[in-house]
């Protein structure tokens, strides 16, 4: 039975516009770029990337794959929107950077890439589609035996409310309007549920603390609002 596809058209939709605009580091994606090297700093501690397969699951335009590329990773990274990808791919072209870019969901590489990479890297993507747990389970089977596996994500409570949808994009315009939908945010405590229903421990936690108004970032103890999750897959 062909399974459906875990996207929303709308989503993939509103990325697909801000396609031209993922490389400017003071457009759409500023935040992105601004926590780029702490997220880079954190996966690099945990698992170092120097000649590993790294998948980029949710890759958009490639900010995150080219950072993994400049590391010595041989990476993949996919993503379901049109425009976004083309957009990843060129931008590597002029970077001179060597990043295979597949238009492809984590489920469907899943099948034919079946436990192909030692590191497996989902960022800001889970909140973005309907049935997060089915990424979960794809990232599992995509990573070797013993990989790593690494989530971030949005929290789910007043605060993060507050901070990533009034703050963030009605306030402050780091985002655009309609960026998130609050009850899609996801608590750890769900994430880690999820991930050990998929066969994966979890080993570290972080907070991700960012402020819009000095472009400074830092991790922390406090889950709070966005924060990011070290897994890995039992095995050799």
């Amino acid at each position: 039975m062909k399974r459906s596809p875990n996207i929303d058209a709308a989503e993939i939709s509103r990325f697909n516009t801000q396609a031209d605009r993922w490389w400017d580091r003071n457009g759409d994606c500023k935040a992105l770029h601004d926590i780029n090297p702490l997220r880079i700093d954190y996966i690099q501690q945990r698992s170092p990337l120097f000649e590993k397969q790294v998948l980029d699951v949710g890759c958009g335009g490639g900010i995150l794959s080219e950072a993994l590329a400049r590391l010595g990773a041989r990476v993949t990274g996919i993503d379901m929107g049109e425009g976004p990808i083309a957009a990843a791919r060129a931008h590597a072209a002029i970077s001179g950077l060597c990043i295979e870019y597949i238009q492809m969901a984590p489920e469907e590489i899943a099948d034919i890439r079946l436990a192909g990479f030692d590191v497996v890297i989902c960022m800001e993507l889970l909140e973005h589609v309907p049935d997060p747990r089915s990424v979960i389970h794809a990232c599992q089977t995509l990573a070797k035996p013993g990989g790593d596996i690494f989530f971030s994500t949005i929290n789910r409570n007043p605060k993060s409310f507050l901070f990533a949808i009034i703050g963030a994009e009605m306030i402050l315009r780091l985002l655009p309007m309609g960026s998130h939908t609050y009850h899609r945010l996801i608590k750890p405590e769900e994430l880690t549920a999820w991930a050990r229903q998929s066969s994966l421990n979890p080993v570290n936690q972080t907070g991700l603390h960012y402020n819009p108004f000095t472009r400074r970032y830092n991790l922390g103890g406090n889950l709070d609002v966005n924060y990011m999750m070290h897994c890995r897959k039992d095995g050799l």
